[in-house]
């Protein structure tokens, strides 16, 4: 098992930026790649972010390319998202999850609110 506990959502003008930690504790961090994801209001969930276990690789949504980027800090077992040039769009509620060698997202966090005013 593996707890992800999301921070640092909140309220922001467009153009600004947020930083999200998400700490993990359980089974050994560094197993896992690691992803952020979020949810939009009244939208599905979708995949914002991704890094490998030792965070030499990342990948990204399309719409986050260039302002957004995942990090990993193996000794202090998080993971962070930082975002910059925030648009509205971005509006959502945040999550970190942990993917296995299965090649899934087992487990997640609770998430954290996101939100960019206008």
């Amino acid at each position: 098992q593996v707890q992800l506990v999301e921070s640092g959502g909140g309220l922001v003008q467009a153009g600004g930026s947020l930083r999200l930690s998400c700490a993990a504790s359980g089974r050994t961090f560094s197993n896992y790649d690691m992803g952020w994801f979020r949810q939009p209001p009244g939208k599905e969930r979708e995949f914002v972010a991704r890094c490998n276990w030792s965070g030499s690789f990342t990948t990204y949504a399309e719409s986050v390319k260039g302002r957004f980027a995942i990090s990993r800090d193996n000794a202090k077992n998080a993971v962070y998202l930082q975002m910059n040039n925030l648009k509205p769009e971005d509006t959502a509620v945040y999550y970190c999850a942990a993917r296995t060698a299965a090649r899934q997202y087992a487990y997640w966090g609770q998430g954290t609110q996101v939100t960019v005013s206008s």
